[in-house]
């Protein structure tokens, strides 16, 4: 039982650095907020704008909630000690 619990505590610990190491990825490809002096023009309304949703950018938003969520929750699971 004990020997269960610590290959599942490595395992639970693998995952988790690999879930950092691809939120900090993600994080650092995403794009600024910083809208510019182009949304005084109307430049900010375009069709990238307005889809974002279902580009690269938007993808990424998801996948960073995704991964933050998952963070916390290895986070707690490792901390809170059910794997001693």
């Amino acid at each position: 039982m004990v020997i269960e619990m610590d290959i599942l505590r490595i395992i639970i610990t693998i995952v988790f650095v690999i879930n950092c190491i691809a939120l900090a990825a993600i994080i650092l490809l995403q794009e600024g907020k910083s809208a510019g002096l182009g949304t005084i023009a109307g430049a900010g309304d375009t069709f990238w704008a307005q889809n974002k949703g279902r580009s690269i950018e938007g993808t990424l938003v998801k996948s960073t909630k995704f991964l933050a969520i998952s963070f916390l929750a290895l986070a707690l699971v490792l901390n809170m000690g059910f794997l001693n």
